[in-house]
């Protein structure tokens, strides 16, 4: 098994809250969930061999209420 790597992460706090939520309803932890969703985004940019978007450092719009 491949030795994993360890990073530091800052999320905002809304962010957190909705991956908390998410992660809860797939029943795996917070840091679990993040792992499960860059994998899989990683599977679909090599499928699509799309690039990652040039506005990658603009503020995201969470619809979390």
């Amino acid at each position: 098994m491949a030795e994993k790597k360890q990073i530091p992460l800052r999320l905002s706090s809304r962010l957190y809250e909705a991956i908390a939520a998410w992660a809860e309803d797939d029943f795996r932890s917070v840091n679990g969930q993040i792992e499960y969703l860059l994998t899989e985004c990683v599977k679909q940019r090599k499928k699509d061999g799309k690039y990652v978007s040039q506005k990658l450092d603009e503020e995201i719009e969470l619809d979390i209420k």
